[in-house]
């Protein structure tokens, strides 16, 4: 990317950078108040989590998710998910023989996390079911990176049923659950999906979209109270801990829909202003229908694109970062600040 990203620092406006999906708007002050005031925290914290930061994660399931069945008991709290994702495999004794299924479109920590642990990443697109022999976790992302599709209640529960009936465990990640635009996200532990039990089931939830927190590494995963068990073991001994302040913060922003919703509908709005520009520039959108991103092509190869948009100052990340099956089509971020996307549209208009 160093090329296009100096090409793009060249336009004489600046450089826009949306080929990342980091937050660029300020943390909501209710979090940094509970962050300060939790600020005087000599002592070790529970890597399990206080009990009022997993009733809170609990409890915003149920609201926000319709996840009945959600339990304090069986969450915990992660140092940002992506820490997660890279460490599962190994923390849950996977090793060489064993193998992890992951989207064949998709961030890329999926891969990695089955290479570090020695297992065997097995890259299937969503009509593809790979035999049983060795398959001991399947990963699914919904709202998905880097396209934005979501799956139904329906797809969602014959994923559950498939892995279920081979003895895979299934790990849905929903950092963007709280992000549809043009379709509802449904957790794979509400009971339309599940049947009202979560066995052989995890889902793994995230702060940084959603409150802007992505400086304070926060997440939890949740489900299957016997896996969590086994991770909190393993954890624990590992000194895998999230900082006492930032479990307060992590409690509080789990308790407000306010400011989630302010922040959302900044979104919308620069979702909106990059949607209609692109596709006055010639461009189509797939997909999209939820998450941080605009899954672009004009049915060229991504690099040409990647190169027409650096001409216009504009950065993004080629879609083939994330999978063969993306050579095609751009991955456009809308978490640039109003004046840059305001700046990029202006560009894509007038090409």
């Amino acid at each position: 990317m160093d090329g296009a990203k100096a090409t793009a620092a060249a336009h004489p406006d600046g450089i826009v950078d949306l080929s990342v999906g980091t937050p660029v708007d300020p943390t909501p002050d209710l979090v940094r108040d509970a962050l300060a005031a939790a600020g005087d925290s000599p002592g070790y914290p529970l890597t399990y989590g206080t009990p009022a930061l997993r009733e809170a994660a609990a409890a915003w399931l149920r609201r926000r998710l319709g996840v009945t069945g959600a339990d304090p008991a069986a969450v915990l709290p992660v140092i940002g998910t992506k820490e997660l994702v890279a460490g599962l495999p190994s923390q849950l004794g996977l090793g060489p023989g064993d193998k992890v299924v992951h989207p064949a479109l998709a961030y890329p920590t999926y891969d990695v996390g089955a290479r570090l642990a020695g297992a065997e990443p097995i890259p299937a697109h969503d009509d593809e079911r790979p035999g049983p022999d060795g398959v001991r976790l399947v990963w699914i992302n919904s709202p998905a990176n880097p396209h934005g599709a979501v799956k139904t209640a329906a797809e969602l529960r014959e994923l559950v049923a498939w892995a279920r009936s081979i003895g895979a465990l299934l790990v849905s990640d929903e950092c963007y659950v709280e992000l549809g635009w043009d379709a509802e996200p449904v957790s794979v532990l509400h009971p339309d999906v599940c049947g009202g039990s979560h066995d052989g089931l995890l889902a793994v939830h995230s702060l940084s979209k959603r409150s802007n927190l992505a400086g304070y590494r926060a997440g939890f995963v949740t489900g299957d109270p016997a896996v969590v068990r086994e991770l909190l073991a393993v954890r624990k001994h590992a000194g895998m801990i999230v900082p006492g302040p930032v479990q307060e913060a992590m409690r509080v922003a789990f308790g407000d829909d306010t400011h989630v919703a302010a922040q959302k509908a900044r979104y919308a709005a620069r979702r909106a202003q990059l949607r209609d520009a692109l596709e006055s520039a010639g461009f189509r959108i797939d997909h999209s229908e939820a998450s941080l991103y605009l899954w672009a092509t004009r049915d060229e190869p991504c690099w040409d694109t990647v190169a027409w948009l650096a001409d216009r100052g504009v950065l993004v990340a080629p879609g083939e970062f994330y999978g063969t099956a993306g050579a095609r089509h751009v991955r456009v971020a809308f978490t640039a600040t109003d004046e840059r996307v305001a700046a990029a549209v202006a560009r894509l208009k007038a090409a």
